[in-house]
C-alpha cells in the first residue's frame, strides 16, 4: 500500500472512531438521585435502585451515569444540591421523600422527576390525581397512615400492660401529621392514652427526649419524617436506657436497636422506581405514568433487644416476621 493512502486510510479510520466514540458518550443517558439522608442511609435503598435499572437493561456507567446528591440532614442544603444536578443536564431526577420531592418541583417544571417514597402526593400538590399526575412528577408513593396503627398493636401484643405511649412526630411533616391521626384513632380503640411530643429539627430532639422520660408511658413510637429517621441510632438508644419499648416504621431503626419495625419496604420501592426511568427515558410523558401504592410490607423484630427489656415476644410475632434479629 502507497505511503499517501495508508495516511488516507488511517485519518478515515480515526474519524470514524471519534464519531463512533461521540455517539456512544450520545448514549449515555444521565440521572440525579437527590435525597435529604446521609449515604449511609439510603445505601441499601440505592442498591435496589441500581438493581432495578439493570433489570430494564440500564448499567450506571455502560449507558447510564448516575449523579448522587446527599443533604445528609441539612435540608437547607437542598436547594443548592438540586440546582447543581440541573446544571449537570440530567435527563431525571430521582427524589426520596416529600422534602427533597419538594425542592425538586420548586427547582424545575421541565426535568422529569420520579419521587420514590413520598406521602401523600395529591395533597402535597405534586400531582393532580394518583390516575393523571398531570405534570413533570410521578412515581410512588408509601401513603399508608393505617400502618401507624397496626404497629401500635404490635407494641400493645408485645407489651399488653402498656395504657399509654408517647409518639414522637414532626408537625411540619405531611406524613407524619397523616400517621398521628391514626395513631391516635388506634390509641384510643386500644385504650391506651397518646401523648404527641413535638420534632421539628435534630436541635429539638434531645428535649423532647427528656419531655418523654418524664412521661408514665409504657412504650414509644416514633412516626415517619426524615428529622427522626436520622436520629435513629439516638433514639434507640434513649428507648433501651429508659426501658420503653419502641416502634418505626423502617426496618433500620430495629437494625440500631429498636424493639419492632413494620412498614412499607422501601428498598421495593427504590428498585419499582426504575421502571418510571426506564419508561421515561425512553419517551414516556410523566404526567401520564400513575402513581403506584406500596405492594411489600415487611416486619421486623430484635429479639435481643426484647430480652434487655425484659419482654417475652409472642411466638406467633417471630413466627410471621420477616426479620428477627437475636
Amino acid at each position: 500500500m502507497r505511503r499517501r493512502e495508508f495516511i488516507g486510510l488511517l485519518a478515515g479510520a480515526t474519524t470514524w472512531a471519534r464519531g463512533a466514540h461521540g455517539q456512544q458518550a450520545a448514549s449515555i443517558r444521565r440521572i440525579g438521585v437527590l435525597s435529604p439522608f446521609a449515604p449511609a442511609d439510603t445505601l441499601l435503598w440505592n442498591k435496589a435502585l441500581l438493581r432495578g435499572l439493570r433489570d430494564v437493561g440500564w448499567v450506571d456507567g455502560k449507558n447510564l451515569a448516575i449523579e448522587y446528591r446527599y443533604a445528609e440532614g441539612r435540608k437547607e442544603r437542598l436547594p443548592e444540591l438540586v440546582t447543581d444536578l440541573i446544571q449537570k443536564k440530567v435527563d431525571i431526577l430521582v427524589t426520596t421523600v416529600t422534602q427533597d420531592t419538594l425542592t425538586a418541583q420548586k427547582a424545575t417544571t421541565d426535568i422529569p422527576i420520579v419521587m420514590v417514597a413520598v406521602g401523600d402526593p395529591v395533597a402535597t400538590g405534586f400531582v393532580k390525581s394518583l390516575a393523571r399526575p398531570g405534570g413533570n412528577i410521578t412515581g410512588l408513593s408509601q401513603m399508608t397512615p393505617d400502618l401507624s396503627g397496626k404497629r401500635l398493636e404490635l407494641l400493645k401484643e408485645i407489651v399488653p400492660k402498656a395504657s399509654a405511649v408517647a409518639i414522637l412526630y414532626n408537625p411540619d411533616d405531611q406524613l407524619s401529621t397523616l400517621d398521628l391521626k391514626e395513631a391516635r384513632l388506634s390509641a384510643q380503640r386500644l385504650g391506651i392514652d397518646a401523648h404527641p411530643l413535638e420534632v421539628r429539627a435534630a436541635v429539638d430532639l434531645e428535649q423532647t427526649l427528656r419531655d418523654a422520660a418524664t412521661l408514665r408511658v409504657g412504650g414509644l413510637v416514633i412516626l415517619p419524617a426524615p428529622v427522626l429517621f436520622e436520629n435513629l441510632k439516638l433514639i434507640a438508644d434513649f428507648a433501651i436506657q429508659n426501658r420503653l419499648p419502641s416502634t418505626f416504621h423502617l426496618r433500620e431503626f430495629v437494625a440500631v436497636g429498636g424493639l419492632v419495625s413494620y412498614g412499607v419496604d422501601r428498598s421495593d420501592l427504590f428498585r419499582r422506581a426504575a421502571a418510571y426511568v426506564d419508561k421515561i427515558l425512553k419517551g414516556a410523558n410523566p404526567a401520564a405514568l400513575p402513581i403506584e401504592q406500596p405492594t411489600k410490607f415487611e416486619l421486623v423484630i430484635n429479639l435481643i433487644t426484647a430480652k434487655t427489656l425484659g419482654l417475652t415476644v409472642p411466638a406467633n410475632l417471630v413466627s410471621i416476621a420477616d426479620e428477627v434479629i437475636e
